[in-house]
């Protein structure tokens, strides 16, 4: 099925370092680049509440992270610098040499990767909705985690519970405002349950023990970020506002009756820091 229709928005695929990546494009070729990542489980459909007004006055780049949407499907490569260097592949092929990095879950820790080892591509950042690389281990926020990582990383539970965790996930947190039967289709049906068990898999198995034992401790942010946290969002909960000791270029902003969709429960937030108000 092709990309569901948002009106200004034409689709590309790219090869981004020998990955076929599908790419949502709007606004002027010669407008300040935007590039909007998406997180598990979802696509760049995740942006349609943000893609209209960005793109009156930016180029707006939405690409789908490797696996998802309408992207190619690989059995390796879910590392998630991997992940940060198919977008930075996408930037190559596309001519784009800074952009302004607007990310979501996994979108945003793949870019907060992506700075360290480029920084020279990112103008400045946007994270949301994860705990950041500098977080101090917290037993109650790795419990949230394995509790839907563990199952998903597992091979046959996971290829099984994929479908129905996702869609159940894509509910939670939205109190009335809740998704579509379409949205939700557009996202889970667009995601094989393969990417998903590699993704957490590869997390699991190989990255999160390291991130925890300080992987990035002496790692200096140089590129200026802004993470946007939802306080009603299980994976963030208790994160404080302000600077980040030790990473002048990292501050916190907590959002009130927000959980974990900001993008789509809160687009105007998004929409207002990109514009610089």
């Amino acid at each position: 099925m092709d990309p569901p229709d948002l009106p200004g928005v034409r689709h590309e695929h790219v090869n981004a370092g020998g990955l076929r990546t599908h790419v949502a494009l709007a606004g002027p070729q010669d407008g300040p680049a935007v590039l909007l990542v998406h997180g598990w489980p979802q696509n760049w459909w995740a942006w349609r509440r943000v893609i209209p007004a960005l793109s009156e006055h930016f180029r707006v780049i939405a690409p789908d992270l490797r696996g998802h949407g309408w992207t190619e499907a690989t059995e390796h490569g879910y590392e998630k610098q991997q992940l940060a260097d198919d977008l930075i592949a996408v930037l190559d092929e596309l001519g784009v040499e800074r952009t302004t990095w607007v990310g979501r879950d996994w979108g945003g820790w793949s870019g907060l990767l992506a700075a360290l080892r480029a920084p020279g591509r990112i103008e400045r950042m946007l994270t949301m909705s994860i705990p950041h690389l500098w977080t101090a281990p917290n037993p109650r926020l790795v419990a949230t985690l394995l509790s839907y990582q563990v199952p998903l990383a597992l091979p046959l539970l996971g290829k099984r519970a994929c479908g129905p965790m996702s869609r159940a996930l894509l509910q939670s947190g939205r109190g009335g405002e809740r998704l579509s039967g379409a949205d939700v289709a557009i996202f889970a049906e667009h995601l094989p349950a393969n990417t998903s068990v590699a993704m957490y898999r590869t997390l699991l198995a190989r990255e999160m023990i390291p991130v925890a034992r300080g992987r990035y401790a002496d790692a200096a942010l140089t590129v200026p970020t802004t993470l946007i946290v939802g306080a009603d969002d299980p994976v963030t909960r208790g994160t404080s506002a302000g600077d980040v000791q030790g990473q002048p270029q990292l501050s916190v902003r907590v959002l009130d009756s927000v959980a974990h969709w900001i993008p789509e429960q809160r687009p105007q937030a998004v929409i207002d820091w990109v514009e610089g108000r």
